[in-house]
C-alpha cells in the first residue's frame, strides 16, 4: 500500500488550524485501476462515506487536525493512513488497497512511534522505534522514509527482526514522513500509520568546503565540529568550489550537472538551489570550475570563460564583459575587495606553469601586474580584509612539468603595493603543498589546505595564524577548496 501526500507536506510542523477538507482516491495496488464502494471512516469521527465510480471521496467543513483514514472493501486489505487538515486548505491523499485471501493470516498493525507522531525539533540522525503486533509467526519488517514535498518513498530497512532503525544524513529544517510494513513467513503484509517528525534549523556554520566520497565531490557546512558538519548537496554532479555570500545569506558554488560547470546558488542549508549562468565557467586548465568571485555587495558574481571576464547579477541576468585577459592568457582565479573596488586576477597561458597575478578596477581598467610569472605555478590569490595585501602560493622549487606537479607550494603575502613580500608557509612539513589560502573572517587566521605533494594522501583543511604561519591546526580532514565568513 502506497500513501502519496499531494497537499498536505510542507516544511511546517502540522498543527490544528481551523476547517478545512479531506480528499482522497483509492487504487487496487496491482492494477492502479480506481476501486468503488470502499468504505471509508476517520478518526475521529467525521462522515462515514463511500469511494465513487473513480474511486474517490471528499469531506468537507472538518475541524483541522490529524485524522487516521480507514479504507475497507471485501476482497481486500484493511488500510488506515494518518494525514493532517489545516486551514482553509485541501488535504488530498492516494490510498493504495492489496488484494487479501481469506485466512491469510496478515499481520497486525505496528504502533506506538518514537519518536511520537508530529514531534519536531530533531537532529539529522534519528533512532525509529516501533511497537510489534502481537503474533505466534516471526515478523520482519520494512522501513520507508518519505521526504516533505515530495511522493518517493526511500527503503531505509528490509526485511528487519528489529523494532528500531536509524535515519540518518536527514536535512535540517524539513518535516518527514515514515511509515513501517510487518511481515510475516507466508509474505501477508500490513502496512502501518504514516507518521512524521521535523528536523530542527541548520546550525550557524561558517566553514564551507567540498569533500570527495566515492570519487563525487559535494559540498559541506561546518561549524569545526563533527556533530554539526552537514553535506548541502548530493547527486551524481561534482559540486565545487562554495563561496558564502559577503550578506551571508546564500551560498554559489561551481557544478558540472550539465556537464560544462556552471555556477549555483544555494540557500545555506542546501535547498532553494538555482542555476545562475548560461555561459560556463571555462578557459585554460579549468575542468572544474573555478574562477568565480562575489561582488563587495553581493549583489553579482565575476567569472571567467577563457579570456573573457563576466558580470552577472545573482539572479542571472544582466550579463556584463568586463575584461580581456593579455594575449594568449585566459582568467582563472578571481576575488573583489570593497577598499578602492578592486579585482584580483590569476592569468594563466596554454602551458599550466605560465600564470601572473593581475590587479584591476572593477570595471577592468587599469590593469597592473602585481606578480609576475615566475619559474612555478603561481595559483589562488585573494585580498586581505582590508584589501591592503593579498595571498597567493607559489611552487618556490621551480619544478615545471605538463601537468603542473608541484613539490614546494607555499602560501606568500604581499602588499598590492609590490613590497613586504612574507613566506607564510616556513612551517609547512617536507614533501607537502599549501593551497587555496583564506582569509577567516576576522583576518587574524588563514584557512587553507595542505596535501602531500605525489598526488596520494588526501587533502585536509588547516588553520593557521594570518601574521607568521604559526600554530598550524588541522580542522577538517578529507576536505578541500575551504570558505569561511
Amino acid at each position: 500500500m502506497l500513501i502519496t501526500c499531494l497537499a498536505a507536506c510542507n516544511e511546517d510542523t502540522i498543527e490544528p488550524n481551523g476547517e478545512g477538507i479531506l480528499s482522497g482516491q483509492v487504487l487496487d495496488a496491482d492494477s492502479g485501476k480506481p476501486l468503488a464502494a470502499v468504505s471509508i471512516a476517520t478518526t475521529p469521527a467525521t462522515t462515514a462515506i463511500i469511494t465513487d465510480a473513480e474511486g474517490r471521496f471528499r469531506i468537507s467543513d472538518i475541524t483541522g487536525g490529524d485524522y487516521s483514514i480507514t479504507a475497507k472493501k471485501s476482497g481486500y486489505k484493511t488500510e488506515s493512513v494518518s494525514v493532517a487538515v489545516k486551514d482553509d486548505k485541501e488535504t488530498a491523499v492516494i490510498v493504495q488497497l492489496s488484494t487479501s485471501t481469506e485466512g491469510n493470516g496478515a499481520p497486525g498493525i505496528p504502533s506506538e512511534p518514537s519518536p511520537a507522531n508530529n514531534t519536531s525539533g530533531l537532529s539529522n540522525s534519528v533512532t525509529l522505534k516501533w511497537k510489534g503486533p502481537a503474533s505466534k509467526d516471526t515478523l520482519t519488517y520494512d522501513v520507508y522514509l518519505y521526504e516533505s514535498g515530495g511522493n518517493q518513498k526511500k527503503k531505509i530497512a528490509e526485511s528487519v527482526k528489529d523494532t528500531s532503525v536509524v535515519a540518518d544524513n536527514l536535512m535540517h529544517g524539513t518535516t518527514y514522513f515514515w511509515q513501517v510494513v510487518a511481515k510475516n513467513k507466508g509474505d501477508a503484509t500490513t502496512n502501518g500509520p504514516i507518521w512524521s517528525f521535523s528536523t530542527n534549523a541548520l546550525p550557524n556554520a561558517r566553514y564551507l568546503f567540498a569533500r570527495s566520497v566515492d570519487g563525487n565531490y559535494d559540498i559541506y557546512s561546518s561549524d569545526g565540529t563533527t556533530q554539526n558538519t552537514f553535506r548541502l548537496t548530493t547527486g551524481f554532479s561534482r559540486d565545487w568550489w562554495p563561496l558564502l555570500n559577503p550578506k551571508r545569506d546564500i551560498i554559489a558554488y561551481s557544478s558540472d550537472e550539465l556537464t560544462q560547470p556552471h555556477i549555483y546558488t544555494m540557500n545555506r542549508d542546501g535547498s532553494n538551489k538555482f542555476k545562475v549562468t548560461t555561459v560556463p565557467i571555462a578557459g585554460y586548465h579549468n575542468t572544474n570550475g573555478r574562477g568565480f568571485a562575489w561582488s563587495p555587495d553581493g549583489g553579482r558574481l565575476i567569472y571567467a570563460n577563457y579570456g573573457t571576464l563576466y558580470s552577472i547579477r545573482r539572479d542571472g541576468a544582466d550579463l556584463t564583459t568586463i575584461a580581456t585577459a593579455p594575449a594568449n592568457r585566459n582568467f582563472l582565479s578571481l576575488d573583489w575587495t570593497e577598499n578602492g573596488n578592486k579585482i584580483l586576477a590569476l592569468t594563466i597561458g596554454e602551458n599550466i606553469n605560465h600564470s601572473e597575478i593581475y590587479i584591476m578596477n572593477a570595471d577592468g581598467t587599469n590593469q597592473t601586474l602585481l606578480v609576475e610569472n615566475l619559474p612555478g605555478r603561481i595559483e589562488s590569490p585573494v585580498f586581505s580584509i582590508d584589501g591592503r595585501s593579498i595571498l597567493y602560493t607559489r611552487d618556490i622549487s621551480g619544478f615545471e612539468n605538463a601537468v603542473g606537479r608541484q613539490l614546494d607550494a607555499r602560501i606568500f603575502r604581499k602588499n598590492i603595493d609590490g613590497t613586504a613580500l612574507v613566506d607564510l608557509s616556513a612551517n609547512k612539513p617536507a614533501g607537502t603543498n599549501d593551497l587555496y589560502p583564506r582569509y577567516s573572517p576576522t583576518g587574524d587566521k588563514i584557512i587553507f589546505v595542505n596535501v602531500a605533494n605525489d598526488g596520494m594522501g588526501t587533502a585536509d583543511i588547516y588553520m593557521m595564524d594570518a601574521a607568521d604561519g604559526k600554530n598550524r591546526v588541522k580542522i577538517f580532514s578529507n576536505a578541500i577548496m575551504p570558505d569561511w565568513k
